[in-house]
């Protein structure tokens, strides 16, 4: 997901299926148009002041230039740098109405939590342009960034931004094409046991960057699983974060698993792999370059 680790639940991307259209002087809605709570999308005058309680959101909106209007982020928002100046309004989940009200925004951009359900009804219900987007795909982060581009009136960056991030994606599976694909374990949280599954962008950034998942079974973005289940599956290597990894190393369960005892653990850079957003491409680099040191660029 939202997204360091420490909150799960903020998966980063989105379920939508959008027909973006072209930018107007007027405020208008379309029903087919619609977020993932099902409301509609306006898209109108260019928002000056948003609120984005999604890490995912916010890198796109200061990626497109839009950085200057966002006046609201949540506590996990690291990236770029400039965006750690931005008021944080808590961490995206449950959020706190009252003080995004305070902010005056004229649009707030939320993860399509159902714990942000009642948030994002009451935001509607005092007048603020509101969209609710879930962000667990790469193809999501595609049509979210059109989207944003098309509320900002700058849906020619946006897509600037998307064929980049493409062009980086296409680079990482020429150069691991036809390499052996080594079996990954990916340790996301410790207690409960919890790891990636399909419905996530992380499993697609895997196979990208030449390798597979060994639990690619799991149809949802994550799942909990059991230490003796990830033995059995025997991956090659454990991709960890270094929180992760240091309790891995140092917690004896760990050598059931023939790659923890073989100390084979990759450690990956969170607030870079775990942002389905403008950073994909180098994700993707990263995770290659661990995997495959000899071949990726």
């Amino acid at each position: 997901m939202f997204f360091q680790f420490r909150r799960l639940r903020f998966r980063f991307v989105v379920l939508l299926t959008l027909a973006l259209v072209a930018c107007e002087k007027k405020s208008r809605t379309a029903n087919a148009d619609l977020d993932d709570f099902g409301n509609p999308i306006r898209i109108g005058v260019a928002p000056q002041r948003i609120v984005s309680l999604n890490p995912a959101t916010t890198e796109i909106l200061f990626t497109i230039g839009a950085g200057r209007r966002v006046i609201g982020r949540t506590e996990y928002d690291m990236w770029p740098d400039s965006a750690r100046l931005v008021p944080a309004y808590g961490g995206g989940i449950s959020v706190n109405v009252e003080a995004v009200l305070g902010a005056h925004p004229d649009l707030v951009l939320l993860y399509a939590s159902q714990d942000n359900r009642s948030a994002a009804d009451r935001l509607r219900a005092a007048g603020i342009n509101t969209l609710a987007l879930k962000v667990d795909h790469i193809a999501d982060f595609r049509r979210t960034t059109a989207l944003l581009g098309a509320i900002l009136h700058d849906s020619a960056r946006a897509k600037t931004v998307i064929d980049s991030v493409d062009h980086t994606l296409d680079s990482v599976r020429l150069a691991t094409k036809g390499k052996t694909r080594p079996k990954v374990f990916w340790h996301i949280w410790d207690s409960p046991l919890i790891t990636i599954g399909s419905g996530s962008f992380m499993d697609e950034l895997v196979n990208i960057a030449g390798a597979t998942n060994v639990y690619a079974d799991i149809n949802g973005p994550s799942g909990p699983i059991s230490l003796e289940d990830v033995a059995r599956r025997d991956p090659d290597f454990i991709l960890a974060g270094p929180i992760g990894a240091r309790q891995i190393e140092g917690d004896p369960r760990w050598r059931i698993v023939r790659a923890a005892r073989e100390k084979r653990i990759l450690v990956v850079d969170t607030l870079l792999v775990a942002r389905p957003a403008v950073r994909l491409g180098e994700a993707a680099v990263s995770l290659a370059r661990l995997l495959h040191p000899n071949s990726a660029r």
